[in-house]
This record gives C-alpha cells, sequence and structure tokens, in this order.
C-alpha cells in the first residue's frame, strides 16, 4: 500500500525534526525516512554526548538531548517514522508530486519531498593498516557509545577535529591515560578547545604527539600499541587498550545522486530563498545543501527548515496567501500547539 503525505522528510536528524515543526505550524503533515534505526542523526548516532554550545537559548545542551527536546516539541503534530531503510528511488509524477521507493519496499507518494540528510550516507573515514579492523568495535572505535568503558584505561584518540578534541578533553582525567595524536601542528577544531588541551598536555595531564600511525602491536589476541612516526620522524611506541579514531566522515549521497540534482561536489545545490533544489519540489536543508555562503551549522538549518516550510506552502496552495503567525500571540498556533487557553 503506498502511503499518501504532503512532505515526506528524507533524514531525521535536527534539522530534518524542525522541519516537521515548521511545516505542521502551516498545517502540512510529514513522515520521515532514516536509514539510520534510530532518531537523530549524526548527534544520537555519532555524539550522543557532545556539548553545543551555539543553540539560541541554551547555554549548553547535549546532542542527544537536543534531539529528545526536538521530538517531544514536534509531538503536536503527529509525525511519522520509517526508521532503518534508505530512500531508494524518487520520481516525479505526471501532474505533480513525488512517488518514492526505500530499500524496505515502503512506497510514498508526497506533494513534495525535503532532503535533510546531514551528510549523506555518511561512513567514519578508518584507520588504514593491514589486519586492524579485527580489533574495531572491541579495541577500536570510530564513535563513542559508553564512555565509561575507557575509565581508568590506556586511550589514545586519533584527529585534529571537533570530535576528536571533544572526546579527549572528556576523557583527560577519567582514562589512566590519554594520547592525542594527530598528523600536524594544524587542527580543524574549535580554537579554545585545542587551546584547553595544549594546557592540559603541558601539564603533564595528557599527551599531544603530532605525527602519524604507520603501524601497531599486538599481544595476546588484543591490541597492545600503535607505533608513530612524528612531523621529525621519530618513531614512537604508545600503549593502547583503545584507540578512538575521528579522521572525519567521508560523505557518501548514494541514490540521492543519482536523482539529477544540481550537486557542488558532495551538496546539493539549492536557492537561498526557497532551499528549493533544481528540481522544483524539492527542497534541501541542513548539511546536505550548498548555496553560496553556506554555514554547516545546526542553527543555520533550522533557518532553513522555516523558510522551506513557507515555499513548500506556497507551491502547493499557489493562490493562498500565505499570513506569518507569531507563536507566542497567535490563538491559531496555540490551538496546533496544544497551549491551554
Amino acid at each position: 500500500m503506498t502511503i499518501e503525505t504532503d512532505v515526506t522528510i528524507i533524514g531525521a536528524g535536527p534539522c530534518g525534526l524542525f522541519q516537521v515543526f515548521e511545516l505542521g505550524l502551516l498545517d502540512l503533515r510529514a513522515h520521515l525516512i532514516d536509514a539510520l534505526p534510530i532518531v537523530g542523526g549524526q548527534c544520537a548516532e555519532l555524539y550522543p554526548d557532545k556539548p553545543i554550545y551555539d543553540i539560541p537559548g541554551f547555554p549548553v545542551v547535549g546532542a542527544l538531548e537536543l534531539v529528545e527536546r526536538l521530538q517531544q516539541q514536534i509531538k503536536p503534530f503527529s509525525p511519522t517514522f520509517h526508521l532503518g531503510q534508505q530512500v531508494q528511488e524518487l520520481r516525479a509524477i505526471e501532474g505533480g508530486g513525488f512517488e518514492l521507493r526505500t530499500s524496505a519496499g515502503t512506497e510514498f507518494r508526497a506533494k513534495a519531498v525535503v532532503i535533510a540528510g546531514g551528510v549523506g550516507a555518511f561512513q567514519p573515514v578508518q584507520l588504514r593498516l593491514p589486519g586492524i579492523e579485527k580489533y574495531e568495535d572491541r579495541q577500536l572505535f570510530y564513535k563513542v557509545r559508553d564512555p565509561a568503558q575507557f575509565h581508568g584505561k590506556k586511550v589514545v584518540v586519533l584527529g585534529g577535529g571537533d570530535s576528536a578534541l571533544d572526546w579527549a578533553l572528556n576523557l583527560v582525567g577519567k582514562a589512566s591515560e590519554l594520547t592525542l595524536i594527530h598528523r600536524s601542528a594544524q587542527f580543524r577544531a574549535a580554537p579554545a578547545s585545542v587551546s584547553k588541551f595544549q594546557e592540559l598536555a603541558q601539564a603533564g595531564k595528557a599527551r599531544l604527539l603530532l605525527g602519524s600511525v604507520l603501524g601497531y602491536r599486538e599481544e595476546a589476541g588484543r591490541l597492545s600499541a600503535l607505533e608513530v612516526t612524528d612531523i621529525q620522524q621519530h618513531k614512537h611506541v604508545i600503549e593502547a587498550e583503545y584507540v578512538l579514531a575521528f579522521y572525519g566522515l567521508s560523505p557518501k549521497l548514494g541514490p540521492i545522486a543519482e536523482w539529477g540534482l544540481t550537486l557542488n561536489k558532495h551538496q546539493i545545490v539549492v536557492d537561498p530563498e526557497k532551499f528549493q533544489t533544481s528540481t522544483p519540489g524539492i527542497y534541501a536543508v541542513g548539511d546536505i545543501n550548498w548555496y553560496p555562503g553556506k554555514k554547516k551549522l545546526i542553527l543555520s538549518g533550522f533557518h532553513e527548515a522555516a523558510l522551506a516550510a513557507f515555499a513548500i506552502k506556497q507551491q502547493l496552495f499557489p493562490g493562498e496567501k500565505i499570513h506569518l503567525q507569531y507563536t507566542t500571540t497567535s490563538p491559531a498556533m496555540h490551538r496546533k500547539l496544544g497551549v491551554p487557553d
């Protein structure tokens, strides 16, 4: 049976969730599809404990907490989630609208589509050493699900981006030994995080090693150490009970790349007025889109979702004047949100 809805949202991360809210305020119903088995995208899958400091009104909010609050916020609009399935086919219907089919065989017919797929079907960039993969999810991790398992252990963090610095800072004082290894003195993380870790390293509370991992050692069937060559070509052996590798994500658009949308590298080109793609009726918000001046921030994605919702409403009801109503004062908004009189 084909599911019919106003809008199908591809991606159930923060921007996809907030898209439900903005559409709901305009009386548009949505179904969400995500390849992950959980709601929340990268925030839930890769960085559940990551603190976020640039969400308006929250001096700090955990990534998973933000996802939970967004789910609570959209409850009045009763969205339906289709998780653990990837959209494989998308085609325009003669006369308007789109048909979609997922890897689970679920079929949709939607009047509009919003792609909120983050960086796509993302895959962590892996540590490329022969045979190291046998330790994956045992001693080698590309995401953290249970930080407590690293407490009291010798931990090596690899990478120079925000994820690497965030977890290195999080585990200082909890791990028995904490070493951060990055290939150069040029970091991609927030300068404040880099400075803080450097201070901890200078104080002897952690170790910072600039170099590349070129090998590893084993003992009794377990990973025991990493072999590192530093930027002065000196060799080091760093004992490790656990290795956390954060080399970034390799974006894979998957089937999206075959839908005929205009791309800029791995991102979908949109116009910054409506966030519509090169195909009328298909929109893109969040990290997956590109336009001049694009900034990959969650708060930017929220703004994009709001404007996309108004554009979709105008597309579906071209003869109707769309009034901007404020949730603070509008009785109509209060009824939609279930605000008591």
